[in-house]
């Protein structure tokens, strides 16, 4: 069954031409509305069944004055029907402009991976990450405002629906999957670390690989929790310097706390932690003008920590690691920790490396399931991932 869902206050009209498309396509559709106001058409699900998801009840949802109290609370309770409803939903479809488009994808984002979910949205064009999150959602541009039915938005609407129905109709049927999986986390820098440790485990593992851009970081520990990864090869943990420094590529201050939930093995590194990423030169932080940077390219500047940061950063992930259930084996490379990390690189600084090492080394509360190991290597040195397969596969 496919899920079509709309603000029925305001797009009924739009809605009740997908759910005809949807409809003539051959699929059973449930019609949910999560207006915060009276709708003017017939529903499967109407806002006051969706309102009671909300924690509070129905009473904090419908009938508030202010519009913006009103949709995040409905965005609440759309989150929690997804979740109760998670493995009865086949695929999803919702429309909306600024308010719908925020309650729509607050459920999606609380559907499992691989169903299918499009959002046909006024603001698909612009910064969807704050709709997406780590989920799958398609975002869709409406191109016209949602504001009736006319020549471009009947267009629009019908590829949004055969592309949904298209889905629907042709699931992808997953492979028996006989091999444990393992998160691993790369960036440019650290690339051959990963690719080469992926190659060692290649015939005993399936290797996941996530790009540590903060929506990775996020999306892989999404997945431990998930129970849909068996443990962690986290060779890049650069989103922590983000995090503590004031980068834009932060995946937040709750990194590392599915690694500590889990129980799940955990091998670590410390990878591309000299470095903190922000967009173009012109907009790094003024308090940042003294520092040393790397032009990456255009669009992308690259600041070396310091010995300062890299003692901070080091007894964070310490503090977390500390609090881990499960296995934990930590791999300092003493070489350097990234492509620019290097003897004669532009980000090789062996005081602020040793800063990093020593904090760890000093605040990681050594037991026999939780290990640092110091390996005289570089981090893109074979000899490096050969030892990071090697560990993970020995604590497993």
């Amino acid at each position: 069954m496919i899920y079509l869902v709309g603000t029925f206050d305001t797009k009924a009209e739009e809605i009740g031409y997908l759910h005809d498309l949807l409809s003539n396509g051959g699929v059973d559709v449930c019609a949910v509305d999560v207006g915060t106001r009276d709708a003017t058409a017939r529903t499967d699900v109407s806002q006051a069944d969706v309102a009671k998801y909300h924690p509070s009840g129905t009473a904090s949802v419908l009938g508030l004055a202010d519009r913006g109290q009103a949709v995040a609370a409905m965005s609440a309770a759309f989150a929690n029907f997804c979740k109760a409803y998670r493995h009865k939903i086949n695929a999803i479809i919702g429309i909306g402009g600024g308010g719908g488009t925020s309650i729509i994808t607050a459920g999606m984002r609380e559907l499992p991976y691989g169903v299918p979910k499009i959002m046909v949205s006024t603001l698909a064009s612009g910064d969807v990450a704050p709709f997406v999150g780590t989920s799958d959602i398609i975002m869709m541009p409406s191109v016209t405002d949602i504001a009736g039915l006319n020549r471009i938005s009947r267009h629009i609407l019908h590829n949004a629906a055969q592309s949904v129905l298209g889905m629907a109709l042709h699931p992808h049927i997953a492979q028996d999957e006989v091999k444990p999986s393992v998160g691993l986390s790369m960036f440019g820098v650290t690339t051959p670390a990963v690719t080469q440790i992926t190659v060692h485990l290649a015939g005993q593992l399936e290797c996941v690989v996530f790009h540590a851009t903060g929506t990775g970081g996020r999306s892989m520990e999404q997945l431990l929790d998930q129970g849909m990864l068996d443990g962690v090869i986290d060779i890049t943990t650069t989103e922590i310097a983000d995090e503590l420094v004031g980068g834009v590529l932060s995946a937040g201050a709750t990194r590392l706390d599915a690694v500590i939930a889990s129980g799940k093995p955990y091998v670590g590194s410390v990878g591309a932690l000299d470095i903190v990423n922000f967009w173009a030169r012109d907009s790094v932080p003024h308090r940042f003008k003294d520092r040393l940077f790397h032009r990456h390219n255009d669009n992308v500047t690259l600041m070396r920590t310091s010995a300062e940061e890299c003692a901070l950063i080091g007894a964070w992930i310490a503090g977390k690691l500390n609090k881990a259930m499960g296995p934990v084996c930590l791999l300092l490379p003493e070489k350097g920790v990234s492509e620019l990390d290097i003897l004669d690189g532009p980000f090789w600084d062996p005081k602020a490396d040793a800063a990093l090492f020593d904090a760890l080394e000093n605040q990681l509360e050594q037991t026999e399931r939780r290990r640092l190991l110091r390996l005289p290597y570089h981090i893109n040195d074979p000899a490096f991932s050969a030892a990071a397969a090697k560990a993970y596969l020995d604590i497993t």
